[in-house]
């Protein structure tokens, strides 16, 4: 864990504790009534990122609620002062790492991958499961050669998979890793993400909910719009072009459908979450995956002054878009001095 800078009074500062993406720690010291967003900026400086906009800090509220950090919000008013802990993780997930222009934003990606494969969060068959896991252990480990095979038949203990591995997996993992002799961790961090890319969950974080039925569900929002579950299986998707309008009343979220998107929807579909803030929460969620993927630009609007006498919540999504993003990036690009992957 990295050792900060000396505060010249911890009462007049706030101490946050980030978990990266290597699972190191980094212990922040921030000013006592600072935003969301200089605690984001710290850390992105730390990492040197320029691509920083697919990236965010998350946290657990006093309900035990996965939120992402406002960057627009005193960090007093979002968690308390004793429970500063925060996760620097993949918010955005890019549909094509070909639109990721650095070596380290991939990289970043790529750890973000190998964590949701090795929760389950990213889950997949065993043969999928074997070629992600190989890409990640030839840019971690190298070249593996007949000789280092007879040398160190047990080699992939050495690298952090999962506990208990079956023989089967373990052997396709070694076949699959033979085959990538002779890419460098920037080509295997690359192809990993090609093929994470074509799995169904990937970029999948399921929040769960009911339909008018009270049939149990899972929503889930990603670039192309939101997904529905059931036992782990797609039964819908609505894309961002089938709808009209998103909002939610009290533990209720609604989706408005355009009229050709109906099917054998009526025109409003709604989903029921079990409190107020998870609804909000996701439909937060989803109005900036929808300005992030779907909008070329996003107006900047205070919170609070978006209207004379506000009946709903002020939330706008106050980040760059991808298409934002991405020219920013090709305009203010500079060969990079070299990142350290962690070992």
């Amino acid at each position: 864990m990295s050792q900060p800078a000396s505060p010249s009074s911890n009462k007049k500062n706030l101490v946050c504790r980030v978990l990266m993406l290597d699972d190191s720690e980094e212990l922040l010291y921030v000013p006592m009534k600072s935003h969301g967003s200089v605690l984001f900026n710290m850390v992105i400086s730390k990492l040197k990122l320029l691509e920083a906009d697919y990236f965010d800090l998350q946290y657990k509220n006093v309900e035990g609620i996965q939120c992402w950090l406002d960057h627009e919000k005193l960090i007093t008013n979002q968690l308390p002062q004793n429970h500063l802990n925060f996760e620097f993780v993949v918010k955005f997930y890019t549909p094509d790492p070909g639109m990721l222009e650095e070596e380290h934003t991939r990289y970043l990606f790529a750890l973000q991958v190998k964590r949701d494969l090795l929760s389950g969060r990213m889950q997949c068959q065993e043969q999928t499961t074997a070629l992600l896991l190989s890409y990640i252990v030839q840019a971690d480990y190298g070249d593996l050669t007949d000789e280092d095979l007879e040398m160190n038949p047990d080699y992939l203990r050495s690298v952090k998979l999962f506990e208990n591995m079956s023989p089967s997996l373990e052997s396709k993992i070694i076949q699959n890793h033979r085959a990538h002799f002779g890419q460098s961790p920037m080509d295997a961090d690359y192809n990993l993400l090609d093929t994470a890319r074509k799995v169904e969950f990937y970029g999948i974080n399921i929040t769960q909910c009911k339909d008018h039925e009270s049939v149990p569900l899972h929503l889930a929002v990603i670039h192309m719009g939101i997904v529905v579950f059931q036992n782990a299986t797609r039964i819908n998707t609505f894309s961002w072009a089938k709808i009209r309008k998103l909002s939610f009343k009290r533990k209720k979220f609604l989706i408005k459908l355009h009229p050709e998107g109906f099917g054998f929807y009526k025109d409003t579909v709604e989903f029921y979450f079990n409190s107020r803030n998870e609804c909000k929460n996701f439909w937060k969620k989803c109005l900036e995956h929808h300005a992030f993927f779907r909008c070329q630009s996003v107006k900047k609007i205070p919170r609070n002054k978006t209207r004379v006498v506000s009946h709903g919540s002020s939330f706008r999504y106050s980040g760059r878009t991808q298409k934002q993003l991405v020219d920013y990036v090709r305009e203010n690009f500079v060969k990079r001095p070299n990142f350290q992957r962690s070992v």
